[in-house]
């Protein structure tokens, strides 16, 4: 039987290693096509793979299997589950492939892109340029097709000249600016607050108008400073979450 073949990453040393290994497979499983076969390679050929040890790959597995998105069968092997909820809550960690994780695994519609002047609530962050890319996207839960969240973001127009369309239906922002287009990303800042629907995300996202609404924001920077984009994303209050681990050592 052919098994699923998960993205490779470079692995931080200063994170712990099962945490950077199960949410790089996390979004591998959740941004996955409909046609990639549901069995994953055995834990020998995973650690190996990511090449970490095969106790640290049982924990990063331990990690999935706890939020439903695999499941382990003995001596038949470790599936996928097709039907598992999508939009739990995720543990942030100061990973790239974390924020990559976050934004998979959800049915995504592009509702429009272009050009547009940089908003002058982002000026600061583009003071090089006058003008950035828009791309304004609508996501659903894949079982239930009920939108949950809906993002815009604005990234730098020399990029967006390398990003195909289809990619973004696919795959999240992140790991399109990073996998695909090779932009040097070398760290995002993350702020998530509470709002109030207005009546654009309460249209989107079918909740009541003023309803409690979760405000993230997500600055991308290169190595050089600069930022690449800005995502802003309005997530359902009644589905998401957010808990940031901080790591003592």
């Amino acid at each position: 039987m052919t098994s699923f073949a998960p993205d490779s990453i470079v692995l931080n040393r200063k994170l712990p290693l099962w945490y950077q290994v199960s949410q790089s497979l996390r979004a591998s499983i959740l941004g996955r096509s409909p046609r990639d076969p549901l069995r994953l390679p055995t834990e020998e050929q995973l650690a190996v793979h990511y090449g970490v040890s095969v106790l640290t790959m049982r924990q990063a597995l331990k990690e999935l299997e706890d939020e439903g998105l695999i499941t382990r069968h003995r001596r038949r092997g470790t599936f996928i589950e097709p039907n598992a909820r999508r939009g739990t809550p995720v543990r942030l960690l100061g990973s790239v492939d974390a924020i990559v994780a976050q934004q998979s695994g959800m049915t995504t519609e592009l509702l429009d892109h272009g050009h547009a002047r940089v908003p002058a609530e982002l000026a600061e962050f583009f003071p090089d340029l006058a003008e950035v890319a828009t791309y304004h996207r609508l996501r659903s839960d894949e079982k239930t097709g009920e939108p949950t969240n809906h993002a815009h973001n604005y990234v730098r127009p020399e990029l967006a000249d390398r990003i195909d369309l289809d990619d973004l239906v696919r795959w999240p922002m992140t790991k399109v600016l990073r996998d695909i287009v090779g932009a040097d990303i070398s760290r995002i800042t993350d702020t998530v607050e509470a709002r109030l629907a207005d009546p654009e995300t309460a249209r989107l996202l079918n909740v009541p108008l003023l309803s409690p609404i979760l405000h993230y924001t997500g600055i991308t920077y290169d190595m050089a400073g600069r930022v690449l984009d800005v995502a802003v994303i309005h997530y359902r209050g009644d589905r998401f979450s957010f808990t940031v681990t901080l790591d003592a050592t």
